[in-house]
């Protein structure tokens, strides 16, 4: 996992206790140990930039790490929403597998409208088997729909957008520029505390970047379209944040994001290449309204390549590149099988962490630039660096797991994991419990 570090300029110089990993093809519990102890690693240097704490002790724990891939909450009386949709999922076709994700309406509208099927499991089914994996999976793109053919790796290097990101850098560092030298109310025990975070992204990968800047003591501000829902994974990641609602086709809703945008420290979005400039806020655009802005910025299956503007998921790049062909070997399985957990969600929205980090560290000097990250690109590195034990550690946490004190949620009353790093004088901690979207007015508090 050396790549991580090389990335980011930093030294890995921190301490792991406990023992185990989860069972893959592929090193998840290494994984996740290094983008931890990247955050740790960059916060360290921040502090020791603003002279706040030097070479602080920094320790990941290898077990909670694993534990927090997977879901961070854990409701008391109360159940979470089902992962996936009912449609969603693997399904074989006339030559090879396909996953569909059909969590969101339109996803799922489109897929049925592509198969020309009812929205049962088996009639979907059944009009899978008609189709080509492949040929299924450019019209459902095409429609704009969700999908991905499993391929083996080889296959994947050998597909222009496998040959595409394979040459992208992890972290892609763009528009370096010199601006006016960067404070905030930073203190050892909160060292983010008064930057303002706007949050422009959406299930894991980026949520989870936004949740550990809060946990640092960001003020973070979800920014979320009026209708959008996604209540599978909101009561994990809306941790530390207020979440607000803006409809950017509108005037004044408009006018109340460029206000925020003009004011915030750092923006976090994880748009389709493009995207924003669609909606009149391109880099230039933000820029203009923000000479001083960090962003951090990720998509699917990377920056170049035919599919650098193909709508994806975790779940769909590990069928995509070969992850879940391997785990299918791995496991001696007659079905793709995926990785244990989210990893390249959770990993990509740590590094995304430490990159904003990293650069916070360079802009108390007034000189900033952004990171690009993908999905794919997290999972070259992961393909890169096979399991070598045989991994029994499990997700189902041990009460001493646990933060003790119980988290008040919307949902109802929950436990909440601990933190799985550790920086001396500099804990991780969270003002708020999480939040439903759209409950809170969208200003800067």
């Amino acid at each position: 996992m050396d790549e991580i570090f090389s990335s980011l300029g930093l030294t890995p110089d921190f301490q792991t206790i406990g023992t185990g990993a989860l069972p893959s093809r592929y090193a998840v519990t290494d994984l996740a140990v290094a983008a931890y102890g990247a955050v740790a690693q960059a916060m360290a240097g921040l502090l020791e930039v603003q002279g706040l704490a030097k070479t602080p002790d920094i320790t990941v724990d290898r077990v909670l790490a694993s534990r927090w891939y997977g879901y961070s909450i854990h409701p008391i009386g109360w159940e979470l929403p089902p992962i996936w949709d009912a449609v969603a999922g693997l399904y074989r076709c006339k030559t090879g597998w396909i996953r569909l994700h059909t969590n969101l309406p339109h996803h799922r509208h489109a897929a049925l409208s592509v198969l020309n099927a009812a929205p049962t499991r088996e009639a979907v089914a059944q009009a899978a088997l008609s189709w080509r994996a492949e040929a299924l999976e450019t019209a459902l793109a095409q429609a704009g729909g969700v999908a991905a053919k499993m391929r083996t790796a080889s296959e994947w290097a050998a597909h222009p957008q496998g040959k595409a990101v394979a040459q992208e850098p992890l972290i892609d560092w763009i528009s370096p520029r010199n601006t006016a030298p960067k404070s905030w109310g930073a203190t050892a025990a909160r060292p983010l505390k008064g930057l303002k975070v706007l949050d422009l992204t959406r299930v894991l990968a980026g949520p989870v970047a936004t949740r550990t800047l809060a946990g640092f003591g960001a003020e973070v501000l979800r920014i979320d379209p009026p209708d959008w829902a996604e209540p599978n994974v909101i009561p994990d990641v809306t941790l530390g944040k207020r979440c607000a609602r803006l409809d950017l086709t509108q005037p004044n809703d408009r006018t109340t994001f460029e206000a925020l945008l003009s004011e915030a420290d750092i923006l976090v979005h994880g748009y389709r290449n493009g995207a924003l400039a669609g909606l009149g806020y391109g880099l230039s655009a933000r820029q203009a309204l923000n000479p001083n802005l960090i962003e951090a910025s990720l998509n699917a299956y990377g920056w170049t390549g035919p599919w650098a503007t193909r709508r994806g998921f975790d779940s769909l790049v590990q069928m995509a590149c070969g992850i879940a062909e391997a785990g299918m070997q791995w496991a001696a399985a007659d079905v793709p099988t995926p990785l244990p957990v989210q990893a390249l969600d959770h990993a990509t929205g740590y590094l995304m962490a430490a990159a904003i980090i990293k650069s916070l560290t360079s802009a108390n000097k007034g000189q900033v630039k952004n990171a690009r990250l993908s999905l794919a690109r997290t999972a070259v590195l992961l393909m890169h660096n096979k399991q070598t034990e045989h991994g029994t550690l499990s997700l189902t946490p041990d009460k001493s797991d646990f933060n003790p004190n119980i988290e008040a949620t919307p949902w109802g009353a929950a436990h909440r994991l601990a933190p799985a790093l550790s920086i001396e004088d500099s804990p991780m901690r969270w003002k708020n419990p999480a939040a439903r979207l759209g409950t809170h007015a969208a200003s800067w508090a």
